[in-house]
């Protein structure tokens, strides 16, 4: 089957996704023994969905573009700035977010309807679940691209 150079750089990103978030899903079930189904959904884990996808189109854009285009530039500069974030300053909220709820439980532990609400601190992800994500990204996008 013979794909177009957009088509080819969209599944990359798509599967790249949705391969990293299947994964995360059943460790999920392997890890807990039980299924969450909000987990196929959530940011955060092992490995990075945004580096997966970002990276999947990335590499499929140098692959079908060449990697000296400006489309492969411009790809790679906006992956980079979002695997950064993804480490960095979601990473940051993800943490702060920890603190706070902390400070609610303790604060608010005698009255239930305010200490019961918590804010999500899986949010980011640390540098190896990036790299781990680029990796599977990179991977999917050269798959695609060779069969």
């Amino acid at each position: 089957m013979y794909l177009t150079k957009g088509l080819e750089v969209i599944l990359s990103a798509i599967i790249s996704n949705f391969l990293a978030q299947l994964f995360k899903f059943i460790s999920f079930i392997i890890i807990n023994k039980k299924i969450s189904i909000q987990r196929l959904f959530q940011t955060g884990g092992m490995p990075s969905s945004h580096s997966a996808f970002m990276m999947g189109m990335t590499m499929s854009v140098g692959l079908t573009a060449g990697f000296d285009s400006v489309a492969f530039a411009i790809g790679l500069t906006i992956t980079l700035v979002v695997m950064y974030d993804a480490a960095g300053l979601r990473r940051a909220v993800g943490k702060q977010a920890a603190v706070l709820n902390q400070i609610v439980s303790e604060v608010f532990s005698e009255h239930p309807h305010l200490s019961s609400q918590r804010f999500r601190e899986l949010l980011g992800h640390t540098p190896i679940e990036v790299l781990a994500g680029a990796l599977l990204g990179s991977i999917v996008a050269i798959f695609i691209h060779w069969f």
